[in-house]
């Protein structure tokens, strides 16, 4: 998924000050890393963490953690419309911050 001013209008915040879009979008892509990242953990052990860390081709990451972890994909979807609830819930404080 990617973020960016379509998002910001999905999501009702083409309001917010231009000076705070770029940063919200880096913290909303930090902020799902780390969400997606540990829900995917906890259902590995730690020889196959230490393993899919050494993997840096995206392509390949994909590849083990549909092995490893099938239902990766629904973690991710389902991390992502939590994150969009939460977005939707506070836009008002987030344009008029």
């Amino acid at each position: 998924m990617e973020f960016n001013e379509e998002f910001l209008q999905e999501m009702g915040l083409s309001a917010m000050p231009e000076e705070q879009k770029q940063r919200f979008l880096a913290y909303i892509q930090e902020e799902l890393e780390i969400r997606i990242g540990q829900r995917i953990s906890k259902g590995l052990t730690e020889t196959q963490l230490n393993e899919f860390d050494m993997i840096t081709d995206p392509k390949e990451a994909a590849k083990w953690l549909e092995k490893n972890r099938p239902d990766y994909r629904e973690i991710v979807n389902r991390t992502i419309e939590e994150m969009k609830s939460e977005i939707r819930a506070n836009r008002d404080r987030l344009v008029g911050a």
